[in-house]
Formats: structure tokens, C-alpha cells, sequence
């Protein structure tokens, strides 16, 4: 930025978002602020969107001491489960990541009940048109929400004959619309077209969205495993696609895709 007199101010804006508590985070973000000083000789603002499910893992600190040399440094940490008490505000809020925090938080919340994950998905839903949102604005939102509350396969059905029904009532088709998301909406859509090829184009891309979420999930994964994954049935496809859900680690995939080989259970 150019300030008024004519120098310029420096604005370097280093964000963590970590998903689960990590013993040497604190040190990892002292690590890339130094790095970014190193590359940039300036300082960086460092934040830190902490998305665990642990109420008192709050990392803002990394700090050591020597005979003559002494270091802290401080960051910025923003706990996401600290918005379940301030749920007013943020159905208030016109600010797109309010929704992007409730999704996380109901998705957190519905983890291991899918009926009312679908339910609460719905209603997200319905408040990005009541909100006022303009139509990219619900498509991009739309597709946060359906990646981070994923339904099992007899749920999402029931899932998207409420959203159509619901976009037809508003007269504002903006999700339901194959053409607008570019992909396909599973067998409703697919008795539609009634079409092969395209019921094959939409289960590769399934596999795709799978093989995303799991990267999110769980870290790269190894091309060993992305090959097994490929190789999964439909049926296979949607049972990981629920049970990545409760994944943590690489270690987690690696057993449920164990757990499919003859002999085991």
C-alpha cells in the first residue's frame, strides 16, 4: 500500500487454518513468519483459525531462553468453537464467513447423526437466499457447505428433492441447476438424462471429491492408496465417503481400506 506521503506500507498476512491440536504448532508459526521476514525483510501478521473440536488447546505463544538470547513470539489465534456461544450474531452477520463458521460448527456438532446433519444443511441453505446473498455468492457458499456436511447416499437424495422442491417455491433454481455446479446430482438426476456416459462421468467425479476431501482430511494421500480408492465400488465409494467423517490421520484411511481386503472383517 501507498501511504499519502508517498511511501509504501507493507501488509504480509500469514494465515493457519489447523484442524486438529499439533504439540509443535506454535513452533511451525514462528518457523513461516520467520521465513516470510527472511524473504520479504518485513514482518508479517500471523493468525492462527484453530477448527479442532478442543476447547483449551489455544497455541499463541513460541518462546525460548538462552544464556544472553531470549525470544517470544506472539500470534493471533482465532478458536472457532468459541462461536457456538455467539449464534445470534452470526445469523445476523452479512459477512460470508459467518456461514462459512456455522457450517464448520454444525458439521462438527452432526458428526455422528447424518438426520440432523441434513436437516441443519437445509436450513444453511435457506438462509443463504433469505440473507440476501447475491446468486454467485449462494453458489460458492453452497458448495462450502455441501463439501464440509457431507450425507450419506439415502440422505442426499431426500436432501436434494427438499432443495428443489424448496428453489422451485422461491422461483430461484441457483443450486439444483446440474449446469451451474457442474456435477451430477446422484440417481434422480441420472434417471433425467438417463445417459451412461454421463452416469459415468458423475461417479468419476465423485471419486474425485473423495480423493479432495480425503487430502483435506487426512494429508496427501500416497498414490498407493489413490489407486485403491479408484479401484473402490459405488457401494465402497459412498461407505468411505461417510466413514471419512471421523478420520484424523493418514493411518485412519489406510485401515478402512485394510479393513475391504478378503479375510478381514
Amino acid at each position: 500500500m501507498w501511504r499519502k506521503r508517498g511511501d509504501e506500507l507493507w501488509l504480509l498476512l500469514h494465515t493457519e487454518i489447523q484442524a486438529k491440536p499439533e504439540a509443535n504448532f506454535a513452533e511451525r508459526m514462528f518457523i513461516y513468519n520467520l521465513r516470510i521476514f527472511d524473504y520479504f525483510h518485513h514482518p508479517a501478521i500471523s493468525l492462527a483459525i484453530l477448527c479442532d473440536g478442543r476447547s483449551n488447546w489455544r497455541p499463541s505463544v513460541y518462546e525460548f531462553s538462552y544464556p544472553d538470547t531470549h525470544l517470544r513470539f506472539e500470534f493471533g489465534v482465532v478458536k472457532l468453537l468459541d462461536y457456538q456461544t455467539q449464534w445470534a450474531s452470526l445469523e445476523a452477520s452479512r459477512n460470508p464467513f459467518a456461514v462459512v463458521v456455522m457450517a464448520h460448527l454444525k458439521a462438527q456438532q452432526t458428526k455422528r447423526n447424518a438426520s440432523d446433519r441434513k436437516t441443519v444443511k437445509l436450513n444453511l441453505i435457506r438462509r443463504l437466499y433469505e440473507s440476501g446473498y447475491s446468486r454467485p455468492e449462494v453458489i460458492n457458499l453452497f458448495r462450502f457447505i455441501d463439501w464440509v456436511m457431507i450425507l450419506p447416499e439415502g440422505l442426499k437424495q431426500a436432501f436434494w428433492m427438499e432443495l428443489r422442491t424448496y428453489e422451485e417455491e422461491r422461483q430461484m433454481p441457483y443450486i439444483t441447476s446440474v449446469e451451474e455446479i457442474g456435477f451430477a446430482r446422484g440417481l434422480q438426476v441420472g434417471e433425467q438424462r438417463g445417459e451412461q456416459r454421463g452416469e459415468q462421468r458423475g461417479e468419476q467425479r465423485q471419486r474425485s471429491l473423495i480423493l479432495r476431501q480425503l487430502n483435506r482430511r487426512v494429508g496427501e494421500v500416497p498414490e498407493s492408496a489413490q489407486q485403491r480408492v479408484e479401484r473402490l465400488t459405488i457401494a465402497q465409494l459412498e461407505a468411505l465417503g461417510e466413514a471419512l467423517l471421523d478420520f484424523e490421520q493418514l493411518a485412519d484411511l489406510l485401515r478402512w481400506l485394510e479393513a475391504l481386503e478378503p479375510g478381514r472383517e
